[in-house]
């Protein structure tokens, strides 16, 4: 008998190896992407001061980056179906870089929000290009979790943002912070072209197509209501967290409860640690669950609403263990976002799967928009004219007005979840009440 060939199978590692160096490309360009969407949220005072800047202007920077993001989902996702994620990808990575630093080097506040809107641009395609990298790469069972683990690099690119970055700002300043973080965003694009590959193993994956104009294309990409469900999935879920980590949270730490900087940057690295530890629990009870993910939304909605209203309800600054752990209640709804991912690769069509993603991925991002607005035009309106700083009465005030994008998202995930579930009964697939499958284990 002749003995196997030690190389017979080489082929196998060899992809496998690929695969592991594809996912590692997509996350460390999604780490940066994350790191400069999430900068300003802890130059928020050194903004005010170097713009001369009111809360309504800053809310305004911000959202200059959030909304160019939220508003280019679409288009994106019709890139990325007609030319695949590793062109996409890396030119995003680019521009996000000239965004950067266009903001190292300038004072005035229209160069500011236009190089946020080059952030937004830059940023609009890498998490969704990295999403459809996996399936690509990996076997669908593995899929759930390893878009929890891209979006884990996703939160320590916030951590990144609330220790290195935020250490960088204070002791070099301004331009040195943010044009360090040019040139690192550079460096990640040039290891992005040299590790995806042209094509994904799949030729039929990986090769460009000539795709419906865009139009049509986000009709029947958002006509089914699993996908809407992952719209609203997002928008319900990651709207808390990131208000407080993209700008407000600083501010009200600092000046309302009384904390110091470095204790402003420990409670941003707790909202940060919190997804890191939720996101694989996310994953593996997606995987397991696939009929049942709602449930771990609508439990996730109704610990922030708890979170929230312990904060609010006091009218005294907060003890420091009380508001770690509300970062860590608000930040675990990062991951629970995610499940948008997976409604939308299991309720759409593989040719039009890049748009169906930027479709949900735009759900979050139009709440943490309508989010930063209400705080920050609240905010304005109950203090008196020409105030930097504000009271916590009447921060108070203007968290309290997140109740409305929370309830907006919770009315939509529980009537698309409910059309959803109808469709599937269509198909052939039908959803047990809990209490059935609980009398059936018993």
């Amino acid at each position: 008998m002749t003995a196997a060939r030690p190389d017979a199978a080489s082929p196998d590692r060899a992809r496998a190896r690929a695969a592991w160096a594809v996912l590692f490309a997509g996350i460390a360009l999604y780490f940066v992407a994350v790191v400069n969407r999430t900068a300003l949220g802890v130059a928020g005072v050194e903004a005010i001061e170097r713009f001369g800047i009111e809360a309504t202007w800053l809310s305004i920077l911000a959202v200059a980056q959030i909304a160019t993001y939220a508003a280019l989902q679409l288009p994106a996702g019709a890139l990325l179906d007609r030319w695949g994620p590793r062109r996409v990808m890396i030119g995003g990575a680019v521009l996000i870089a000239a965004g950067t630093a266009l903001l190292a080097v300038t004072t005035s506040l229209p160069l500011a929000i236009l190089a946020r809107v080059l952030i937004g641009a830059g940023d609009a395609p890498i998490f969704i290009s990295a999403c459809r990298l996996i399936p690509q790469w990996f076997p669908a069972r593995r899929v759930p979790l390893l878009v929890q683990v891209t979006g884990f690099a996703g939160q320590a690119g916030q951590l990144a943002t609330a220790v290195p970055v935020a250490w960088l700002l204070r002791e070099q300043g301004w331009t040195v912070a943010f044009a360090t973080l040019a040139a690192v965003t550079l460096g990640l694009a040039a290891l992005a072209a040299a590790g995806v590959p042209a094509r994904a193993p799949s030729a039929t994956a990986s090769s460009p197509r000539q795709v419906e104009p865009l139009l049509p294309a986000i009709r029947a990409a958002t006509r089914p209501a699993g996908t809407r469900l992952g719209f609203w999935t997002h928008f319900l879920s990651l709207f808390s967290a990131n208000t407080m980590a993209l700008l407000w949270g600083v501010p009200f730490f600092v000046t309302a409860q009384g904390r110091s900087a470095a204790e402003a940057s420990l409670l941003l690295t707790v909202v940060t640690l919190a997804k890191m530890a939720a996101g694989p629990l996310a994953g593996i009870y997606t995987a397991r669950h696939p009929l049942r993910r709602s449930w771990l939304v609508l439990a996730s909605a109704v610990a922030t609403a708890l979170a929230w209203l312990a904060l609010l309800g006091p009218s005294t600054p907060r003890p420091l263990w009380q508001l770690c752990l509300f970062m860590a209640v608000i930040g675990a709804g990062g991951p629970v976002s995610l499940i948008a991912m997976d409604y939308a690769r299991t309720f759409s069509p593989e040719e039009r799967l890049g748009t169906a993603t930027g479709f949900v991925n735009i759900g979050g991002f139009v709440a943490t928009i309508v989010s930063i607005l209400l705080v920050g035009v609240t905010l304005q309106l109950v203090s008196p004219p020409g105030a930097d700083t504000y009271t916590l009465d009447q921060y108070r005030i203007a968290f309290a007005t997140l109740a409305i994008p929370w309830a907006l998202g919770l009315a939509g995930v529980l009537r698309n979840r409910r059309l959803a579930r109808a469709d599937m009964a269509r198909d052939g697939i039908h959803v047990p009440p809990l209490r059935e499958v609980l009398r059936r284990r018993r």
